[in-house]
């Protein structure tokens, strides 16, 4: 079986390369990438973050957000996760279920409204 180019090289290659890939907007790409080096280093938030924002700035808002849960449920004081799973939700139509996650993101960042 011929190996695709995003699955090509070690796991610090690739993520190096989706992290190009990723700054030159090119988000899809990123995500192939990413994809395979998450399932192969599973416990690890940055690699599932990146893949997480590469989903989201290319409209696959379900999968950004499923991968969001992911590391909210594993580490629930993650903020930027939290962040973007609220960002992910408002732009599905989803506030409610937004409004928590964005407010226990400014919380976590210390962003506290003055009385």
């Amino acid at each position: 079986m011929e190996q695709k180019y995003y699955e090509h090289g070690s796991a610090a290659e690739r993520w190096e390369r989706a992290q190009m890939f990723f700054d030159a907007k090119e988000y899809t790409t990123a995500a192939k990438i990413l994809d395979g080096l998450v399932e192969e280093v599973p416990e690890q938030t940055g690699p599932r973050l990146l893949l997480a924002r590469s989903y989201y700035h290319s409209a696959q808002l379900r999968r950004a957000e499923t991968e969001l849960r992911t590391i909210v449920e594993r580490d629930p004081v993650e903020h930027y996760a939290r962040l973007m799973l609220g960002r992910t939700l408002e732009r599905q139509g989803r506030d409610a279920e937004a409004a928590p996650h964005l407010k226990m993101a400014s919380a976590l960042a210390g962003d506290f409204p003055e009385s």
